[in-house]
């Protein structure tokens, strides 16, 4: 018996020491979502005018990666606008690894600082420290509400922002069939201007 009261007095210690980091880590989620959903509304605005800083930034990078490589064979363009694409694509991808990762987390430190304060309610009503009991009562239900707050803030931006990282790879992949299909057509005149060039020359000779 004094070792399973041993345990259950590590556990509880344990738990309690707890407490602080689990509050302090969903206080700093509560000010990421919040930051993170300013950003949001800023890209939702900048979509609905039309235009994209994901797709625009990655068109300059794609044409001064075509205009360096405009010598180059065509199919070894190929395969570094696809590299180029792939990493992008990957990017954008894990851009919503935060979010989701605030999608398991913040409802997990909510359960946390509910579980926590339960036990110190329970031990001060024990105890028959009333005003204890209810400040720790106060405690679990707020952070249980900003744990799912947060998970439920951070999962609505997911699904948009999924629609728009979709939406953006599309316009990518077209972008650089198009850019790569204009190089193309750009390298085959340089090369017949080259030949005529040449022909010109032996027929002058």
């Amino acid at each position: 018996m004094n070792i399973l009261a041993g345990l259950e007095t590590f556990l509880y210690v344990l738990a309690s020491a707890l407490f602080y980091p689990v509050v302090a880590g969903l206080v700093l989620l509560v000010f990421w979502i919040v930051i993170s959903f300013g950003g949001f509304l800023r890209e939702y605005i900048e979509r609905k005018q039309g235009s994209s800083s994901i797709v625009s930034r990655y068109k300059r990078t794609l044409e001064s990666e075509i205009q360096s490589s405009g010598s180059i064979h065509s199919e070894n363009l190929d395969i570094k606008l696809e590299r180029l694409l792939q990493k992008s694509e990957l990017e954008l991808i894990k851009s919503l690894d935060k979010i989701r990762f605030a999608i398991r987390v913040g409802p997990a430190l909510g359960l946390m600082g509910t579980l926590i304060p339960m036990g110190i309610a329970l031990s001060a009503l024990a105890q028959g420290d009333m005003p204890k009991m209810a400040g720790s009562m106060v405690t679990a239900f707020t952070t249980t509400v900003a744990g799912l707050a947060c998970g439920v803030a951070a999962y609505l931006m997911t699904l948009v922002k999924e629609k728009w990282i979709r939406a953006d790879m599309r316009e990518m992949e077209y972008l650089t069939e198009l850019l790569l299909r204009t190089s193309k057509i750009k390298i085959q005149n340089a090369k017949m201007e080259v030949k005529d060039e040449i022909l010109e020359e032996k027929t002058i000779s």
